[in-house]
Formats: structure tokens, sequence, C-alpha cells
């Protein structure tokens, strides 16, 4: 734990009682404060009270008794209106700001290294955190991938912590800086919670927030124009050291080109052979990592090592299970067009389990890799209308209704049909309408992917 002894002697209001909630209402009684807290939830509260955190409805709470309010990151701040205890926070003029910034304000000798992007952010946290572990370079992970951050080890000086960052963390902070900010991509998303794409953008360019007293690099996605435009803005700022990365445009940072990755320096690396780390949107990652991994220090040898082992993520075009030349790819994280295009891109021959609750993209995106689709088969409360748009545009599809029916459906015409094949879950799409979260989701495909290949071998 990291005790929060930049609020020792206030009353914090904490509301938001999920794991970092009771993990932020800990480190600040660890660190001297008084800390009275809620959720709406009722089991929440229960598991707090368990953990002797003093509960109190801080929507009717005496807020010139309190200090300041830490949010959860999932809680309303400002769209589509806010949570009725932001309103009252606001109302008293109390500060409001969630636990990244006590992070910052608490660790202040750490090495922080904050990664935000539309799509890619928890890949790429985990992999900056595995390369940098492999190369001995001693750094822990946290944020929206990994512990509550505040749950972390008190970091040694100059000790590396690498964040993943969501617009929703970023909006909650105030001061809070990072040596290193990796920007990614952005995309449509959010878009309900920041009102519109300039609110979006505007969340995730808070990781450019300068700290003078020390030198700060800023690694950046060119590869769409946000990304090109923030780029060119920062790179006129002497503060920031500005390294742009890119899949197949060549520039003065990290790009890849014809599956060989290359920087500044001349080094270059061929990454087309690693599994864990398929497509353009993972070299894209690489990239990133790449540029973050040199910037710590790590030689290039052992940089290419530390890709080459990378185990991959759960959820994140995972492979979980192969029989008869059919491969069975867990995607259910791709929660959106982009993130599916971005799988379709990654195969061919692939019978597709797409669906759920549609998000502003839609499956725009998808619509250059349909080619590679040989049938979809559409799941949850999209389902009618992406069938509709997919048979539109040429494709063979089944309505399956749930997941279970859709992974049948898809092995059964993948075997009919003979060959190699990948059956595809990157629904496009959130899982609330069948599913708590996308981990279940994708928990629930891969058990019935083993199951299938483990029937098929006996």
């Amino acid at each position: 734990m990291i005790p929060v002894t930049s609020r020792s002697n206030r009353t914090i209001a904490v509301f938001g009682l999920g794991a970092s909630g009771r993990a932020t209402a800990h480190a600040l009684e660890a660190g001297g404060g008084n800390v009275v807290a809620w959720d709406d939830n009722e089991a929440s509260r229960q598991e707090a009270a368990n953990e002797n955190i003093a509960l109190s409805d801080l929507v009717i709470a005496d807020w010139t008794q309190l200090d300041a309010l830490v949010l959860s990151p999932g809680v309303p701040l400002t769209h589509p209106k806010p949570h009725p205890v932001v309103s009252a926070a606001r109302s008293a003029d109390r500060p409001i700001v969630g636990d990244i910034e006590l992070l910052a304000e608490n660790a202040r000798d750490a090495l922080l290294i904050g990664i935000t992007g539309t799509n890619g952010k928890s890949t790429t946290s985990a992999l900056i955190h595995h390369t940098l572990n492999a190369g001995g370079v001693a750094a822990q992970i946290g944020g929206n991938f990994g512990p509550p951050v505040l749950g972390l080890e008190p970091p040694d000086n100059g000790e590396t912590v690498v964040l993943e960052l969501s617009s929703y963390q970023l909006d909650l902070t105030e001061k809070a800086t990072f040596d290193i900010a990796v920007f990614l991509n952005v995309t449509p998303d959010h878009l309900d919670r920041h009102g519109d794409m300039q609110g979006y953008v505007a969340a995730k360019k808070r990781i450019f927030r300068s700290r003078k007293d020390r030198p700060q690099i800023a690694v950046i996605g060119t590869d769409d124009e946000y990304g090109r435009k923030i780029c060119s803005e920062l790179s006129a700022d002497d503060h920031w050291q500005v390294i742009p990365v890119s899949v197949g445009t060549k520039n003065d940072g990290v790009y890849v080109f014809d599956s060989i990755l290359h920087d500044a320096d001349g080094n270059n690396l061929d990454i087309s052979g690693l599994e864990t780390l398929r497509g353009n949107h993972n070299w894209q990652n690489a990239a990133a990592s790449w540029a973050v991994a040199r910037a710590r220090g790590l030689p290039p040898d052992a940089i290419g090592r530390a890709f080459a082992n990378y185990p991959g993520l759960p959820h994140r075009l995972e492979a979980v299970g192969e029989i008869d030349g059919i491969r069975f790819i867990n995607d259910s994280k791709a929660t959106n067009g982009e993130a599916a295009a971005r799988a379709l891109s990654s195969y061919q021959n692939i019978y597709w389990i797409v669906g759920g609750i549609a998000k502003e993209d839609g499956l725009e995106p998808t619509f250059p890799w349909l080619d590679r689709v040989a049938h979809g088969f559409l799941i949850g409360e999209a389902a009618e209308t992406f069938a509709e748009i997919l048979s539109e545009r040429g494709n063979q599809v089944t309505i399956s209704g749930d997941l279970g029916t859709a992974i049948a459906n898809a092995f059964e015409q993948a075997w009919t049909a003979g060959g190699e094949a990948v059956v595809l879950l990157s629904p496009a799409c959130a899982s609330f309408d069948q599913f708590s979260n996308f981990a279940l989701r994708g928990d629930r495909f891969r058990e019935l992917a083993t199951a299938i290949c483990a029937e098929g071998r006996q």
C-alpha cells in the first residue's frame, strides 16, 4: 500500500467502493487522513463495511465538513449528467480527483509511465511492464490494468510504475504528470461520457501535462489524424522529447515497415513471427513499447528477447484451442468496431462471432476486412441490425442469439467447409446485454472452445 500522506489530517470523501475505491480509503487512512465513503450498490457498501471503512451517504452529507471527493472513474463526472455526489461536491466548491492524482502526489520520486489510447493500451502497458522487468528495470503496473494504484508497494527512489490510463481516469487528474506519456491512437468511444469527440480527446490529452522540474518524453502514435496533430503540437514545445511511432509510415522515431521494426538509432527487429503480437495494431503497440524501453536504457537485444517471450493477455487475440486446423481466438476485449477491425485484419478465413450492445462506431471500421470473413454469427442486442449490415455487404450470416449457440454454429460450419480456419470472438460491442463484463464473455468462450477441442480428440 502507498500511504496518502499528502492528505493527512483532512477528511476525504470516497465515492465508489470497488477494489480501487477500497484501496484508496485504506491508503488515505494509512496516511493520516479521515475517510467517509459511500457507494450506490449495497453489496459494495457491505464489502467496505467488512473492511472497517466508515460509511455515510455522501449525497446528503454536510460538505462543509469534507475537504475533497475522490471519485471512482466509472461514476459520471460531466455527461450524460453529473452524478448527484459530484453535484454536491461542486456546490460546496470541493475538489474532485481520482486515485491517479493521489498516486502522483505520494510517489514523487517514482518514474511514472502513463499509457492511453482508444485501443491497445492494455497490451502496450503489459508489454512495457514485461519488457522492463525482463531487461532488469524494476517496474510495477497498475491503473486501468492490474491492481489499484494505491495498493501497489511504495516505489523505491526512481522505481518505474507503469499505468494504463483510461479517459475516465485522466478526467480525474488536475496536477498529475508523467515522465513518459504514451498516446497510442484515438477513435470514437465513450462519447456518452465525454459529450463529443472534442471532450474525449481533451480528456486523453491530460496525459501531457508538463512538469517543469524534469524532462518528459512523449511517445505518440501518428497513424490517425488526432495523433498526428498532437505530435505536431507537442513537438513545438521544447520541454518535451517527442518520439513518433507508426506502422507503415517511416519517421524519425520508431516505425514498422514490412514487418520490420526500425528506430532512429538504426536498430531493427523482425516482428513478423511474434504470435502474441500479431497484426498491425499490435505492431503499433510493439513500436511504442520499444520506444519506452529504449528511453529507459534497455539495449535492443534485450528488448527483442522480451518481445519474443511476451505471453500476451487474456481476451486480446488469445489463442484458446485448436482442432483439425480450426483455431479458436478469444478477442472479447474488442468492444468497439475499430478493435474488431484490427482482429479481422490479423487472420484469414474467419468464422466471426460478433454482437452485443453496439458502440458509436458500429461496424463501419470493419468494412475493409470483411472479405476475410467466411461467415458471421450474430449475438446479443445488435444481432439483427448487424446481420442486416453484413448481409447488405455480401457476407453470409446466421443470427445465433447467444454465445453458446454461436460457437457451436461457427465450429460446425468451419469443420464442414474443411481446411484451416479461425473461429473468432471479436464482438465489436459491449457485453452488458448478456454478460457483466467482457472478461466473463471471454471466459465463457474459452470454456466452450476448450470443451469442443476436448470432445474432438476423444
